[in-house]
């Protein structure tokens, strides 16, 4: 993908973001593979973001948490993403 149609992309779906994350149920449905842009449409900005690896000339590594949401109370959802993509989930139920 061109860096101009991820641009494209990725400000599309900043601006669905705000109604995409009405529904926090949506999030069990992310996969490995997908792209920042597309998590993003999905299920809107994270809660918190740290980076694990950012350093010149290596692919960026961070991670998106994802708080519990009344419309799924007991889930803590991180994802572990590599240069722009998807590498890890974890879910964690907290009874």
């Amino acid at each position: 993908m061109s860096i101009k149609k991820a641009l494209v992309f990725a400000l599309l779906a900043s601006a669905c973001a705000v109604a995409a994350a009405d529904d926090a149920r949506d999030r069990k449905f992310i996969s490995k593979g997908m792209h920042e842009g597309e998590v993003l449409f999905k299920i809107g900005k994270p809660d918190h973001e740290a980076f694990v690896r950012n350093f010149k000339g290596q692919p960026e590594e961070k991670t998106w948490t994802y708080f519990p949401h009344a419309r799924d109370p007991q889930t803590l959802t991180i994802l572990t993403l590599r240069a722009g993509v998807v590498a890890e989930i974890e879910r964690k139920i907290a009874r």
